[in-house]
């Protein structure tokens, strides 16, 4: 019986010791400062340093935005309306006619 309550005990100690708790400490977020993006804002007369990372940053996003809109100006037409159009006027030549519109006369 004695070398049960051994093997209970030492089992018991060890989960008390590997509880763990929600909060975890201290938090790992930064806490609001009530200052825009967390900067206090600096004396008169001094500017502010670029971080490392700003500049590559703004060419990114700002190249990649520029870069999107040249693409999408120069993309191709890809629409049902001009693809039928060609199919159309392929098929009209192949038959021998014409794919031109010539209005009728209009009477006034």
């Amino acid at each position: 019986m004695n070398h049960i309550a051994r093997a209970v005990v030492p089992s018991v100690s060890r989960l008390s010791i590997q509880r763990r708790w929600a909060s975890h400490g201290a938090p790992h977020y930064n806490e609001p400062t009530g200052f825009l993006f967390g900067e206090k804002p600096l004396p008169p007369g001094q500017k502010r340093k670029r971080e490392d990372w700003e500049t590559i940053w703004y060419w990114g996003m700002f190249g990649g935005m520029a870069f999107a809109g040249v693409m999408l100006y120069f993309k191709p037409d890809t629409s049902i309306q001009s693809w039928a159009l060609k199919e159309a006027k392929e098929r009209m030549a192949a038959r021998g006619d014409l794919p031109e519109y010539k209005p009728s006369s209009v009477s006034s």
